[in-house]
């Protein structure tokens, strides 16, 4: 599809500064169009799942022109609509659980007074209404929407059915409750265009201890990020250690979140990651993302799949009884009001990083 013409965004170049960087396997996902392809990318899912909780992905079908044609139009909801427009189209996020529209700079709550200091913009996945979105997005949606049936079906679908034959189910177990454009699935999936900035005072970035996104666990089955150049994300590993993500022209970066992984009794894991801001040599750059979020849909109720015998050979983790699980939309609703508030009054860890919180009957970890 060829859309209107648009400006280029032209990110800072990949960092050369020496970072601990995090060794994530590389999945490459056109092997996964055949049985024999799928049986051997089929281990390397579920064993990056099972422990990190990330991979990478290549080779999906997408070539960097079209990579390169969605960051620009990514670049639109922070850079050619007017303030007062953008206000328009602000997420009543807190009051809804769903996230709509644009998020605000100083909307989430950081550390030490701080609040943070980027702005995303969400479409629905099925890109309903041009009306619901500003002027200057409106003769882009097309494209969106086409974006976001690409990532569905020829993304996401070979992802969940590597994630299922890791637990031994039938391959469409998963994409069964992953419907792209039904009621069931109204709340569930959306694209994000996310844009951070830099503080504006150094006193700010010293209260957040330089971080821009504080770290926390997706509500998703699974999240897929456009890899981009400018250096922020990251994830904690075994250990407890924070490593960078490195970038990979025109790769994904693919996590688990915490509905698949009570989809799969604890067994794939849902990724501790942050963002902060870049290193050295990018320091003071923008960075500028793509995410395209996905959940089951709205009535699937969020406990193990029990039929699984990967799970009747292993120790499955529940979040809470089975009869006071949540549905998907529960969820999300919950987790949404949830996030990014302060959180005085709940207790701490004792190396005070985290707090703790019931929410919706599930025990649920705030991080700092």
């Amino acid at each position: 599809m060829t859309g209107p013409p648009l400006p280029h965004y032209v990110p800072a170049s990949a960092t050369k500064d020496s970072l601990n960087w995090a060794e994530l396997p590389v999945i490459d996902l056109s092997k996964a169009s055949t049985a024999e392809g799928r049986e051997e990318l089929m281990p390397l899912v579920r064993d990056a799942m099972h422990t990190y909780g990330f991979m990478y992905v290549i080779n999906h079908g997408l070539s960097p022109a079209q990579n390169q044609r969605i960051f620009d139009i990514a670049d639109v909801p922070s850079t050619r609509i007017p303030e007062d427009e953008k206000k328009q189209y602000e997420s009543k996020t807190w009051e809804t659980g769903l996230y709509r529209g644009y998020k605000p700079r100083k909307f989430l709550y950081v550390d030490n007074g701080v609040q943070d200091s980027f702005e995303h913009y969400n479409i629905h996945h099925t890109v309903n209404n041009e009306r619901d979105h500003p002027i200057a997005l409106r003769p882009f949606l097309p494209e969106i929407r086409a974006f976001n049936e690409y990532n569905h079906f020829h993304i996401l679908h070979p992802i969940l059915q590597l994630l299922a034959l890791g637990l031994e189910l039938p391959e469409d177990t998963f994409t069964d409750l992953h419907p792209f454009d039904n009621d069931k699935s109204a709340s569930c999936t959306w694209t994000r265009f996310t844009k951070y900035y830099p503080y504006e005072c150094e006193e700010d970035a010293k209260g957040a201890n330089d971080v821009w996104f504080k770290g926390h666990t997706d509500i998703t089955t699974v999240s897929i990020l456009w890899s981009q150049p400018v250096s922020g994300l990251q994830l904690k590993d075994l250990e407890g250690n924070w490593r960078w993500v490195k970038h990979m022209d025109n790769a994904l970066v693919v996590n688990m979140g915490e509905s698949m992984e009570m989809l799969s009794g604890g067994y794939y894991k849902a990724a501790i990651h942050r963002v902060v801001q870049p290193p050295g040599d990018q320091r003071g750059c923008t960075r500028l993302g793509v995410f395209y979020f996905v959940l089951a849909e709205n009535d699937t109720k969020l406990v193990p799949l029990v039929d699984s015998p990967v799970l009747q050979r292993t120790c499955i983790v529940r979040k809470c009884a089975d009869e006071d699980a949540p549905t998907e939309k529960e969820w999300l609703n919950a987790r949404t009001k949830a996030f990014g508030k302060t959180h005085p009054n709940l207790p701490k860890q004792a190396n005070g990083d985290v707090v703790e919180e019931i929410v919706k009957g599930v025990f649920t970890t705030h991080y700092n």
